[in-house]
């Protein structure tokens, strides 16, 4: 039989040694949150993005690189004002945004927010293979906070994980934004952890030994 850390959680699909679904903290939120991860997140030790899933009722997630726009149109089955979490950059080759149409965004029950979970150069890519993403209106954090993300390296100034992200993009979108405090206070436990377990060398990710 195999050692009890190795084998994983059916929730947060870490080893049971590393479980983090004691820091799932259920959050009602009105946005329908669809999460696109990159494949290369879902075994990463450091990925937020199922610490979200798992405390958002309201969102779902997605694994792919590529998403054609029959695979996209299924995961947005409702009619909603839908956006996507992204700075409004501009890219060579790319089709223009739709301009974000604010008058949409007074009833938090009707938007859709379209995250990306990757990281920096990865979430350009998935752009890039995606003309439907890339006509989507952008929604950009508003005063964005400090990062708490510890973990993971930052290539730039003002980058976020992705569940602090999304959490003060709903902040910006829903009322009281002080909701989703205790989410992030959760996440803070989290990135504690991940630091005790890499100071105590049994940091593992899904896929390792």
């Amino acid at each position: 039989m195999l050692p009890s850390k190795r084998l994983l959680c059916t929730a947060c699909l870490r080893p049971q040694g590393t479980c983090i679904c004691h820091w799932v903290t259920p959050t009602a939120h009105a946005t329908e949150v669809l999460i696109l991860q990159h494949p290369l997140e879902v075994s990463h030790v450091k990925n937020t993005a199922r610490l979200l899933h798992l405390s958002l009722p309201g969102s779902r997630i997605r694994v792919g690189e590529a998403f054609d726009d029959a695979v996209l149109r299924a995961a947005m089955p409702e009619p909603k004002y839908t956006v996507l979490l992204y700075p409004p950059t501009a890219h060579a080759g790319h089709q223009v945004p739709a301009p974000l149409d604010t008058t949409q965004l007074s009833d938090p029950s009707k938007i859709r927010l379209v995250v990306l979970d990757a990281t920096w150069r990865k979430s350009r890519k998935m752009l890039h293979l995606s003309r439907l993403l890339q006509g989507l209106p952008r929604l950009s954090l508003q005063d964005a906070p400090t990062s708490g993300y510890l973990i993971r390296k930052a290539h730039q100034p003002g980058q976020l994980s992705t569940l602090e992200a999304t959490c003060a993009a709903l902040a910006q979108l829903e009322h009281p934004p002080a909701k989703f405090q205790p989410l992030l206070a959760a996440f803070d436990g989290f990135v504690k952890q991940q630091q005790n377990l890499v100071m105590s060398g049994k940091s593992l990710a899904p896929n390792q030994g």
